[in-house]
């Protein structure tokens, strides 16, 4: 997570959304940079009105926009997928090697996920608590100039990413009948995405 006093801008790290390229470009802009433990990093809406926000407003901050990246939710267990399979992670739980991505998918949707399929959900990620305000601001991962525009213009410079902590490339076909229970069974994934600019 980000935090950009006069800007008056909190940036989200939701998990693989290029957060690790953004942070990597825009931390010395930063007036606060949240970076470990993953916990805080990856602090998802309910935590920043929690901790965060009250911080900040204890401080004199007030109106603070926030910004998050939502993935295509298939992509988006594609890349947790293939950051599984690294060669360090072979003998840990959350391993992937060995593992087809159907059976990943597979079991992302049991009700008590394997470790290696639990991931959490953008979603719920981006949903804030009751009464509070959601996301101002929600970008597709896909749709980076838009984001990277938006960025530039507020923080009054051009932002340019390199590419960072990216996934083995591992071969990841999904059968149709796996991705049709996936859009069944988490159809909140979907509409959060479809909601962000594209």
């Amino acid at each position: 997570m980000l935090v950009f006093w006069r800007e008056r801008l909190v940036l989200f790290a939701v998990p693989k959304t290029g957060t690790t390229a953004l942070e990597g470009a825009l931390a010395p802009r930063a007036a606060l940079v949240l970076r470990d433990p993953p916990e805080l990093k990856h602090a998802p809406m309910y935590r920043y009105h929690r901790f965060v926000r009250p911080m900040l407003e204890a401080a004199g901050g007030s109106a603070f926009e926030t910004i998050a990246v939502v993935r295509e939710p298939v992509d988006w267990l594609r890349s947790w997928y293939r950051y599984r399979a690294r060669a360090d992670l072979a003998q840990h739980p959350n391993s992937t090697r060995g593992l087809s991505f159907d059976e990943f998918v597979t079991g992302y949707l049991k009700g008590k996920p394997p470790a290696c399929s639990n991931v959490g959900s953008q979603a719920r990620f981006v949903a804030p608590p009751p009464g509070a305000e959601g996301i101002t601001h929600l970008f597709r991962y896909e749709a980076q100039e838009r984001l990277l525009a938006f960025l530039g213009e507020r923080l009054g410079e051009p932002i340019a990413l390199r590419r960072l902590n990216a996934s083995p490339q591992v071969p990841a076909p999904l059968d149709p009948g796996v991705e049709a229970r996936l859009r069944r069974k988490r159809a909140e994934e979907f509409a959060v995405w479809s909601a962000a600019q594209g």
